[in-house]
């Protein structure tokens, strides 16, 4: 098995989603990613944006965190299921994020802003239009109308709250379950140029690198579109015809830090009660909701500094 210690260069172009015979190799690197820092959520600009939580990629340079960003999915009616970091027999291993019609398994992390750790709760598709769950995403009214507030993932929905941020010893202890296993089968979309881009916009700015920020990342999270905008012609001018990314289907056989077609799909949690409140216009960031603390160890090798978790009930919205 291939080290990132040994071919950094390598493990980057993989988690960028360049294509290259040894990515479909299964390359894995010893050191623990640190914890998923709390930021908050900028308002969502344009409507039919979805948002892209932060995580901690790896590149040359050791860990960098990636901001979260309002992202145009690349089709109406997809969602985008966040990657995530597995430990397995001692190495920790990227699963690419990938764009599809449900959200999949994404290790139980929680990244926050209806990312809790399994299934999705930052809103829907409906009539080839999305409508964004307000108590949790935060969105400028003046631009997005389509809203709805639904709490059921606040009062019946016990979160991940540690801020660990890989599956495995040590983290979260999450399986996939029948219904995530079961997007085995739809069709995927890798991360697509502009996304690309984010990912090597941090990967050149020293401030997000863990060496220099210590989990405290300069830019937590990207704020405006023109920021997007920028990172979708960075992309473009490195990686050209490829505007959508890669398509996936069923069948194919992904390794772990190319854009796999993992085993997942929504979580459905019987029994709960959807009361929603529709509104139309009206600014309303997003809330965090905050579930018990499952303490775990983590084989951090630079012991990164943890931010404390937030307290039920004390939280903002648009608090991750």
């Amino acid at each position: 098995m291939l080290k990132s210690i040994r071919v950094p260069d390598l493990l980057f172009a993989c988690l960028l989603g360049i294509s290259s015979p040894l990515c479909a190799q299964s390359i894995s690197i010893t050191i623990a990613p640190p914890p998923v820092p709390v930021y908050e959520q900028p308002a969502c600009p344009v409507d039919g944006y979805l948002w892209v939580p932060g995580y901690w990629a790896y590149g040359p340079d050791g860990y960098f965190w990636v901001p979260g960003y309002w992202y145009e999915p690349p089709e109406p009616g997809f969602l985008w299921t966040p990657g995530y970091w597995v430990l397995v027999g001692g190495n920790y291993n990227w699963n690419a994020g990938y764009w599809c019609p449900h959200v999949g398994f994404y290790g139980g992390i929680n990244y926050g802003f209806g990312y809790f750790g399994s299934g999705f709760y930052g809103g829907r598709w409906e009539g080839g239009a999305f409508h964004y769950n307000t108590a949790v995403w935060s969105v400028n009214s003046s631009v997005v109308h389509n809203t709805y507030v639904d709490r059921t993932v606040i009062n019946n929905t016990t979160i991940n709250n540690n801020r660990v941020s890989f599956n495995g010893p040590g983290g979260v202890n999450a399986r996939a379950t029948a219904q995530e296993q079961a997007v085995e089968h739809e069709r995927h979309i890798a991360a697509t140029e502009g996304q690309r881009g984010y990912v090597e916009n941090a990967r050149r700015d020293p401030n997000q690198r863990y060496s220099e920020n210590h989990g405290h990342p300069n830019k937590a999270a990207e704020t405006s579109v023109a920021e997007r905008r920028q990172g979708e012609q960075h992309a473009v001018e490195h990686h050209p015809g490829e505007q959508h990314g890669a398509v996936h289907h069923p069948g194919e056989q992904h390794a772990a830090v190319h854009h796999p077609g993992e085993q997942h799909a929504a979580v459905h949690h019987q029994g709960e009660q959807h009361a929603t409140e529709h509104h139309q216009g009206g600014q309303h960031p997003a809330e965090h909701p905050q579930g018990q603390h499952h303490p775990v160890q983590h084989p951090q090798e630079h012991h990164p500094s943890k931010p404390h978790p937030e307290k039920k009930g004390e939280e903002k919205k648009g608090k991750r």
